[in-house]
């Protein structure tokens, strides 16, 4: 596994929030970080099938309108009993003409769970995939996972997304109902960031 030696890394996000994570995560490092939005680029259009393949596209679009190394990440919720879905169409299920509506996207994921008369406990899982690409074409990918499950009605106005419809295993509080820093302890995006520290930082 190839170790990150640089002192820039270009997280490919136009999300502040993600970036200040990310940027606290490596600070120990002393790894420098900057943001799509910094660099004035577009979001790559997301072709890919697979959370590994749609971070693939956002890492390595990053890396060669820079020539910095860059990391992304892809995310979003798989559930059981749809299959899988929404999985990689995790936020296409939110989006209307005036924006996203997760409590649309909640309510619909709820809705076909109860068209197929799924099993109890509904089964899910946030997944994260990460990838490092660096400029001459190289990359590494982390993947983590939280398991849990789908309730009802919405618990909770914390997180954001599907937060409010998935309880991780091992809690009886939905992602929604839990402090926002405990949630960054324990979710997909942790797992997958451990992995990423352990293997190229470390």
């Amino acid at each position: 596994m190839r170790k990150f030696d640089g002192d820039h890394l270009l997280i490919a996000t136009h999300n502040r929030g993600k970036l200040e994570e990310i940027a606290d995560l490596l600070s120990p490092f002393g790894v420098k970080v900057s943001s799509n939005a910094d660099h004035g680029l577009p979001e790559p259009e997301e072709t890919e099938t697979t959370f590994t393949g749609n971070a693939r596209i956002k890492a390595h679009a990053a890396v060669k309108a820079t020539g910095l190394p860059a990391l992304s990440d892809d995310s979003g919720i798989t559930v059981d009993g749809l299959g899988g879905a929404p999985g990689v169409y995790t936020a296409d299920w939110a989006e209307t003409p005036d924006g996203r509506d997760f409590d649309m996207a909640m309510t619909r994921t709820w809705s076909e769970l109860e068209a197929v008369d799924a099993p109890y406990p509904r089964g899910a899982q946030f997944r994260c995939c990460l990838v490092l690409a660096w400029p001459d074409g190289h990359d590494e990918v982390f993947e983590g996972v939280m398991p849990g499950q789908v309730v009802w009605p919405m618990r909770g106005d914390q997180g954001h997304g599907y937060d409010p419809i998935f309880q991780p295993d091992g809690y009886d509080v939905t992602f929604g109902e839990m402090d926002r820093w405990e949630k960054n302890k324990i979710s997909h995006r942790a797992d997958a960031f451990k992995k990423l520290i352990e293997g190229c930082f470390a």
